[in-house]
């Protein structure tokens, strides 16, 4: 959440941070800013709002200059106001700072910093940073420090955040130090961009594809000095490191909108090329299994494990819960699904063959993160399912799975969902085949696994239907989402899907449950979606349908194609080609992602910018 972006060089440093922040604009959007220093100074513009209106007070007001900082907000301490948007400014304007994260005990350093004579102007924990920072420049120079040392800054940073309890990200300017931008990590991401003659920084690495593809991820406990000279990076017990440059390889154009309405759109669109991806080397016909590069355990290891643990947040563990089913299918390993908000502050009993496997979109998830920390701290062997190459979980991890679904810039999690089940799905057939599985049983999910992406083009037939639907639903206040066995976990994201963009309120239930309290919701008012394909629990899934349909209430069913029973019970059906129990999901999440956009679309919803959501949870 919130994203940060610096630049220093020779070109203006302004529409370079402004279009940076338009790239990052999905992790925070209550309001922007930016620090420019120029030969007037460091001057500062922000504005509550988008990126847009930050643009346009920019084009008012004009700044210059080839060093800078900007930031785009998701609120955490302190309201939606000019005030409380970064940047914020230290002492008498000697240091201004951005930041991302949260810094746990800033009411008590508020208090310290107050009796010292230093004036609040905003009520945000970050302010607390800057005037620490600028506490510590001045008791440097009281106590003899060079005031034209560079190192004098540094030590002032350092002896700030020793100060500091939670997480932060942070890009620092100095007044009277031009030509410097310090950044410091320590919980929140940041990356630095290598350019020629010039250096960026950035919450990840989206806005810095158009510049230049070589960037270091600093880590934990670092920070670094950044000029026009280049880069010097120091962690907190090693000192001076030497910085380790990655090579970008997603290509800039993916995160482009390519004639769609809204990333979102395109970004179910994208789910054949995206689940292709996924596969793509991953099937090994001739053993009847998948295979995989990274896991960093050899069969020996993978025989003796006895219980695995998926933890995740949101959607993640939405895909973790049908990685539950498939594995416990397949593989006959007995399997728990934990939120990892949860499963980092309990202490659950894992035996030594215990295996935890997070599940990220981002790899920056604040909860993930700390949980897979947690699990490594305990000596388990915790791999990771990960869809950016380069973030903080992907790199931590023992070992792990990339999803390879290129950048996910809707706030609605789609692609990455349908990518997370079909890797969770080859990873169910590999520990499958290492325990009972048969050869032929292997061959026949291999060859259905083949098929998925012309499946998939194939169900992206039913957005017409889902519009017919959409139009008829829009005005409803309430939404009941029903499924059983592997399309109970496509309900609770269906659900969740509708909530996060159109802002009605949904729920999400096993089918049988319904009859254990929210029948009681059941109302003309109150539509059903009932996830019911072709399968196993076909029939129980249909004696729950014809409960709500006695009832009165109306029943959007997402179904087989040719399924006639259904039709004559359903107000309206969204059809799916047939598909193997454990492929339902792939398919049955499809229609229910585009109902969610085209009702929230007709509500006249910001699909992309969900109000109080941010892409990347970076804060606990």
């Amino acid at each position: 959440m919130c994203g940060i972006v610096g630049y220093v060089g020779s070109r203006d440093a302004t529409d370079i941070l402004l279009e940076g922040l338009r790239r990052l604009e999905y992790r925070g959007y209550d309001s922007a800013g930016i620090a420019i220093q120029g030969a007037d100074g460091i001057l500062i513009r922000k504005k509550v709002g988008r990126v847009s209106e930050l643009a346009a007070l920019v084009d008012q007001k004009p700044v210059s200059g080839n060093i800078g900082i900007g930031h785009t907000r998701w609120a955490t301490h302190g309201g939606i106001t000019d005030e409380n948007s970064h940047p914020h400014v230290g002492g008498n304007g000697e240091v201004i700072v951005v930041h991302n994260g949260v810094i746990e005990n800033y009411a008590l350093l508020k208090d310290k910093l107050t009796a010292l004579g230093f004036v609040f102007r905003s009520s945000t924990d970050t302010e607390v940073v800057s005037h620490l920072i600028a506490h510590h420049l001045e008791e440097q120079t009281r106590l003899g420090a060079d005031p034209e040392n560079p190192k004098t800054p540094l030590l002032a940073l350092q002896l700030a955040i020793k100060n500091l309890k939670g997480t932060y990200g942070l890009g620092v300017l100095f007044r009277d130090f031009p030509g410097m931008l310090v950044a410091a990590r320590c919980g929140s991401p940041l990356v630095l961009g290598m350019g020629k003659g010039e250096f960026f920084l950035a919450s990840d690495a989206t806005p810095l594809k158009p510049h230049t593809d070589q960037v270091v991820f600093l880590e934990d406990h670092e920070i670094a000095v950044i000029t026009t000279s280049g880069v010097e990076v120091t962690h907190r017990d090693r000192g001076v490191t030497a910085p380790s440059i990655h090579v970008l390889d997603q290509s800039d154009d993916e995160a482009e909108l390519k004639g769609y309405a809204h990333y979102m759109l395109k970004e179910i669109f994208e789910q054949p090329n995206t689940i292709e991806n996924a596969l793509r080397g991953r099937l090994d016909e001739d053993a009847a299994t998948s295979k995989f590069g990274g896991l960093n355990l050899d069969t020996r290891q993978l025989r003796q494990v006895d219980r695995i643990v998926l933890t995740a947040c949101g959607t993640s563990w939405h895909a973790g819960l049908v990685g539950e089913y498939l594995i416990e299918e397949f593989a006959r390993i007995p399997v728990e699904v934990e939120y990892a908000s949860e499963f980092r502050y309990r202490n659950p009993p894992l035996s030594d063959t215990t295996m935890v496997f997070a599940i990220t979109q981002s790899g920056e998830t604040a909860d993930t993160l700390a949980a897979m920390r947690e699990s490594q701290r305990k000596g388990h062997p915790t791999l990771a399912i990960c869809n950016v190459v380069g973030s903080t979980i992907a790199r931590e991890a023992d070992g792990g799975i990339f999803l390879h679904a290129g950048p996910e810039v809707g706030v609605a999690s789609t692609k990455a969902f349908t990518s997370q089940v079909t890797v969770l799905t080859l990873l169910a057939l590999y520990l499958g085949r290492l325990r009972h599985m048969s050869y032929t049983a292997g061959r026949r999910i291999i060859g259905h696994l083949r098929d998925m992406p012309q499946t998939i083009q194939q169900t992206l037939k039913c957005h017409e239907q889902v519009q017919e639907v959409a139009a008829k639903y829009f005005s409803a206040q309430n939404f009941l989402y029903m499924g059983r066995g592997y399309n109970f976990p496509v309900a609770l994201e269906g659900a969740l899907k509708l909530k996060e963009i159109s802002y009605i309120h949904a729920e999400g239930y096993p089918a049988a449950e319904m009859k254990h309290g929210p029948i009681a919701l059941v109302d003309e008012n109150t539509p059903s979606v009932f996830v019911i394909p072709r399968g196993a629990m076909y029939p129980k899934v249909m004696s729950n349908l014809e409960e709500v349909k006695a009832r009165k209430g109306p029943i959007i069913a997402i179904a087989t194609e040719n399924d006639s029973r259904i039709a004559a019970v359903a107000d309206d059906v969204i059809t799916i080609p047939d598909v193997e129990d454990y492929l339902q999901p792939l398919v049955s999440s499809i229609p229910l992602q585009l109902l969610a956009y085209h009702i929230a679309v007709q509500r006249g919803c910001n699909v992309d910018r969900p109000r109080n959501l941010a892409k990347s949870v970076t804060v606990e």
